[in-house]
């Protein structure tokens, strides 16, 4: 027998404890799979305060809830426990209305720091061939 449970005040999504999350993700996001900004897993979001009026609902306000500080387009999908593409729809949804701002990753400079040592790679990948 499979309990399930309704949404609840809070926006707790539906879920059945054999199926998982009743409400499919393309439902969530209108059945869009393509945002309209573009983001990358790290792209660092972040609320603005301002509260948004067109993009309403208990998935805009579990994200929303997560963009107190910056955090990461993965992490909030990890937390609200949809796909990529479907949080970087709402996401993007968000951006439009002014609800939250969008930060690319900051590119990795290519100056001898951010250079890999090839003696060190060469030493692990020894050390590894001879665990085999």
């Amino acid at each position: 027998m499979t309990v399930r449970r309704l949404r609840r005040q809070g926006g707790e999504p539906w879920y059945d404890d054999a199926a998982g999350r009743l409400v499919r993700p393309y439902t969530i996001s209108n059945g869009r799979t393509r945002p309209t900004a573009h983001f990358d897993l790290l792209t660092m979001v972040m609320a603005t305060g301002r509260r948004p009026v067109s993009c309403q609902g208990p998935d805009y306000a579990q994200v929303l809830g997560l963009c107190g500080g910056p955090v990461s387009v993965a992490e909030i999908a990890a937390h609200i426990r949809l796909p990529a593409v479907v949080t970087k729809v709402l996401l993007a949804d968000l951006v439009d209305c002014g609800a939250i701002t969008a930060r690319a990753p900051a590119a990795v400079s290519a100056g001898p720091a951010s250079r890999t040592d090839r003696a060190l790679l060469e030493a692990v990948l020894n050390g590894l061939r001879k665990r085999l």
